[in-house]
């Protein structure tokens, strides 16, 4: 795929209030690269990708991420500890700020678009300090070719400054870092974070509004492949769940690893055109797509080198233990072209319970994938977040929340109605711990977790005898190909059985206090799809 350069001086961003900037306009990877390693932004690893550091902040700032309350947003948006509403005024007025900080400075300007079915097509413009938040954007999103950017039209903006830092007093923010989303005026500001995966989550958000309201059409945080019969595969799951080490394999194209649309033919679409992947403790024999996608033009961010080289230690989380890399999806072999496919025959909900009391496969009902979705379980392990010590049960409705502008139920019904429709089967699948609890037990092994979706997707599963969970009620299989039976019941993984019981109803107990807040929203089928009392 080409990476084009265009003339920057066929660009103007005088229209929004941008005055006397000297724009770079939609230059390639490699010019990107070179400015960053000319202006001593970045370095270059041994493995051909430039690695930068995304300062003050390195992962995305939930609490700092706001939604413009107005007419169009105020009936219809789930507002609360998610979608925190930011005034009108307020906005226009650091808009104003914002823009006058960028006047007169060198900037990048990427035009890209969201959606690979060009029904959903949504065209972006990206206007940034950073030339690598360029190159992200030029990874991340779908590239247009040269003739598409002739005469190219914006439909949504994104301003990123990471050095502006809004003043909480006047401009009425947290603190000095935001990302604020105007859905009237199809813009979103960012400023004083250099962490990009604020702008991808920026747009995804706004798709996550905009296609359910608009186009009938279900937003995903999950992964996606398809495989030569045409049978596609969803993979649902919260950050380090796996949804790009298992979306990448190599007897399935891959459609994408992180976001996706569901249309009312079945369609499933990427709305991305790169990958977002986390590399701690990355490797070439655990995951070989990751590593060997790491080359010239895709970006590093917040690794450390090996002492005295520039070969990436993906051990070392001395800066963050998110710790990341984005490329153009074609740095992955076996992808889907165009990224999209049609006959959705399976989903996974991955999640890592770090209490080791999830089957590591299970098969769920209607009413189960409902309850399930709608929870969006996993758990924060030791270390992850400041102040944890231990494991804690971590919930986030539709496993997206922070990106879900609509009430939980809305995707739910919508998810609900497309299975339903569609014959699917849907899939509970552990890929934390077994043998007991984070500190005590041992996580999943990953060839285990691929012989259970594998032997799901081949139909392998379907005529084995399954035993239900005493607790939890989930149809777990008793014999898998490839897989050691005795890890099929997690009890049987536990020395102490009366201490994995004594886990698994404090877990239960931590399912049903979260879901206390959609009770009155579920029907009897999805409340019959929660874990025992």
């Amino acid at each position: 795929m080409a990476h084009l350069d265009i003339d920057t001086k066929t660009i103007s961003i005088e229209k929004l209030g941008i005055n006397n900037a000297t724009v770079h306009y939609n230059l390639s990877s490699d010019k990107l690269q070179k400015i960053c390693l000319e202006k001593r932004l970045g370095k270059l690893s041994s493995l051909g990708a430039l690695s930068v550091n995304t300062g003050e902040f390195t992962g995305r700032s939930p609490k700092d991420r706001f939604i413009v309350k107005d007419a169009l947003t105020k009936d219809k948006v789930w507002w609360g500890d998610i979608n925190l509403p930011f005034q009108e005024a307020k906005f226009e007025a650091l808009y104003k700020k914002l823009t006058d900080y960028l006047s007169n400075k060198e900037l990048y300007v990427r035009d890209a678009y969201a959606c690979a079915d060009t029904r959903y097509k949504m065209t972006i413009r990206l206007v940034s300090e950073l030339p690598w938040s360029a190159m992200f954007a030029n990874n991340m999103f779908l590239r247009p070719t040269k003739e598409e950017l002739v005469g190219f039209d914006a439909e949504w903006t994104i301003l990123q400054a990471p050095t502006f830092m809004a003043v909480p007093s006047e401009d009425e923010t947290r603190q000095h870092n935001f990302a604020i989303i105007s859905f009237a005026k199809k813009t979103i500001i960012i400023g004083g974070t250099g962490y990009t995966g604020e702008i991808k989550k920026g747009i995804f958000s706004a798709l996550n509004f905009i296609l359910p309201v608009q186009k009938e059409t279900l937003p995903m945080h999950c992964s996606a492949n398809v495989g030569e019969d045409g049978e596609t595969a969803i993979f649902f799951g919260l950050s380090g769940t796996g949804k790009t080490t298992l979306s990448a394999d190599p007897s399935r194209k891959l459609i994408g690893d992180d976001e996706h649309g569901w249309t009312k033919d079945n369609t499933i679409f990427n709305f991305e055109g790169g990958c977002y992947a986390k590399v701690i403790d990355l490797s070439k024999e655990g995951e070989p797509d990751i590593y060997n996608a790491i080359k010239k033009g895709a970006l590093l961010e917040n690794v450390i080198f090996k002492a005295g080289t520039n070969e990436v230690d993906f051990s070392d989380t001395s800066i963050t233990q998110n710790t990341r890399v984005s490329y153009p999806i074609d740095h992955i072999e076996n992808i889907q072209v165009p990224s999209l496919a049609k006959n959705p025959k399976n989903i996974f909900f991955l999640t890592a319970d770090a209490f080791g009391v999830l089957p590591p496969i299970s098969k769920l009902t209607a009413g189960q994938a409902a309850y399930h979705f709608i929870s969006g379980y996993t758990a924060k392990v030791a270390g992850t977040e400041a102040g944890v010590d231990e494991p804690m049960p971590s919930f986030s409705a539709c496993f997206g929340a922070p990106f879900m502008p609509l009430h939980p139920t809305k995707y739910a019904e919508m998810l609900s109605v497309k299975m339903q429709e569609a014959g699917v089967n849907v899939w509970l699948v552990n890929t934390g711990w077994t043998g007991g609890p984070y500190g005590i037990g041992s996580r999943m092994k990953l060839k285990y977790t691929r012989a259970m979706i594998t032997a799901a997707l081949e139909g392998k599963l379907n005529d084995v005898e399954f035993k239900t969970h005493e607790i939890f009620q989930l149809a777990m299989p008793t014999s898998c190909e490839n897989v050691p039976s005795d890890i099929l019941c997690p009890k049987n993984t536990w020395a102490d059985k009366d201490a994995y019981n004594k886990k698994a109803k404090h877990l239960a107990n931590s399912f049903h206090k979260n879901f206390e807040q959609f009770e009155s929203y579920a029907n009897k089928e999805i409340l019959a799809g929660a874990p025992i009392k």
